[in-house]
């Protein structure tokens, strides 16, 4: 009988440890395998969560089959003390040990509320927006002139989160001193600012900071960025331009910059001050004369009066035969390259065409009937 009880309990445990060795099979390939998610969603991980909360969330969010599978994977992989406070992406179909390696592995967060400090041309502006995962864009929740208006909760709400990203977005044509000005007023950053840089040196782009990040390293940066643009469409410009150097390059870039916001003009506008510069044209632009004016410490906020246009100085372009001395403020990448591979046309001359770009003319009649009517459109948009 003792014989007959032991043998049962050999078959038993024979058994019992093919159903485990199953039952681990089972649980490696349900780990690994695609998840049910149709669509990615973001998910949030506070600081102070666990791995028991967050994979009850997952579990509630439909990313996810078994919470407790993903908790005795990530133990088993020695992850559960790694969680990491944040808001990230979760794609569709990601897989149990995905997601595991996605809420564990740190850096910035990569979806949820993003605070935006916008450096404008004619204003600041702070942005709060938060990305909607299903359709990959972000919703904007407040924006507000932080020199005009006070923060608004929505503000104020997110900015301490330990989860939310920010972002400086530096508009193509402002100065310098602008976004010197601008960076002193975003709190977030640390440091003083010895000295406003160089005219055109910095590059107008979109920059990831966090907290206690430091205003001039950020403006070191930007100063890299310019310089890496510039020697770039340097190294591939068209030959038999007139400009004989790449600072020669930024100056042009940067009327061209002022002249035009539309992309597709950008080119055209190059094209009109090269072939100007090649017959000994003034060139004639506005901007560089308001530059003359404000040296780039805000806008000037009226017309040119006739005596500015016929003032001696060294940015009245109605008057110097030349480039401006310095860039007039700080070229995108679009601007720059168009400076050293323009169109090739004619044009000599452009005006406001009343939509918001030009209209280009190769002789002056041409362009004295353009003017006359973006001077009829001005009539009637004052009488409306």
């Amino acid at each position: 009988m003792w014989r007959h009880i032991a043998s049962n309990a050999l078959t038993m445990l024979i058994v019992a440890i093919f159903l485990f060795g199953g039952l681990i099979l089972w649980g490696q390939t349900e780990y690994s395998a695609e998840g049910p998610l149709e669509e990615q969603i973001c998910l949030r991980v506070e600081r102070g969560s666990n791995v028991s909360r967050v994979s009850k969330t997952l579990e509630d969010q439909g990313a996810i089959t078994s919470g407790m599978l993903l908790r005795v994977g990530m133990d088993y992989a020695d992850l559960t003390g790694d969680l990491k406070a944040g808001s990230y992406l979760v794609p569709a179909k990601s897989t149990m040990k995905d997601i595991a390696d996605i809420i564990t592995r740190g850096g910035a967060s990569t979806c949820g509320t993003e605070i935006v400090y916008r450096i404008g041309v004619t204003q600041l502006s702070n942005l709060v927006r938060e990305l909607d995962p299903a359709t990959s864009t972000y919703i904007e929740k407040a924006k507000f002139d932080p020199a005009a208006e006070e923060a608004p909760a929505e503000y104020l709400d997110v900015r301490d989160r330990a989860d939310t990203r920010f972002r400086i977005a530096v508009a193509e044509g402002v100065t310098s001193w602008q976004i010197v000005e601008g960076l002193k007023r975003i709190s977030l950053l640390e440091g003083d600012i010895s000295e406003v840089p160089a005219e055109g040196s910095l590059a107008p782009q979109s920059y990831e900071v966090k907290k206690g990040d430091k205003r001039e390293e950020l403006l070191a940066e930007m100063a890299e960025r310019q310089d890496s643009i510039l020697a770039e469409a340097w190294e591939n410009r068209v030959e038999g331009l007139p400009v004989n150097s790449p600072e020669e390059a930024l100056i042009l870039a940067s009327l061209i910059e002022k002249e035009t916001g539309v992309a597709e003009e950008r080119r055209q506008v190059a094209s009109v001050f090269v072939n100007r510069l090649r017959l000994g044209m003034k060139l004639q632009t506005d901007p560089a004369v308001i530059y003359g004016i404000t040296l780039g410490q805000g806008v000037l906020g009226r017309g040119l009066r006739r005596s500015e246009l016929r003032a001696a100085t060294p940015y009245n372009t109605y008057v110097i035969d030349a480039l401006t001395p310095t860039p007039i403020a700080n070229p995108g990448r679009a601007s720059i390259e168009a400076a050293l591979d323009p169109d090739s046309t004619d044009y000599i001359f452009f005006v406001a065409d009343g939509t918001g770009g030009h209209a280009f003319a190769v002789t002056l009649a041409e362009h004295n009937a353009n003017v006359a009517r973006w001077r009829q459109i001005e009539a009637e948009r004052a009488a409306d």
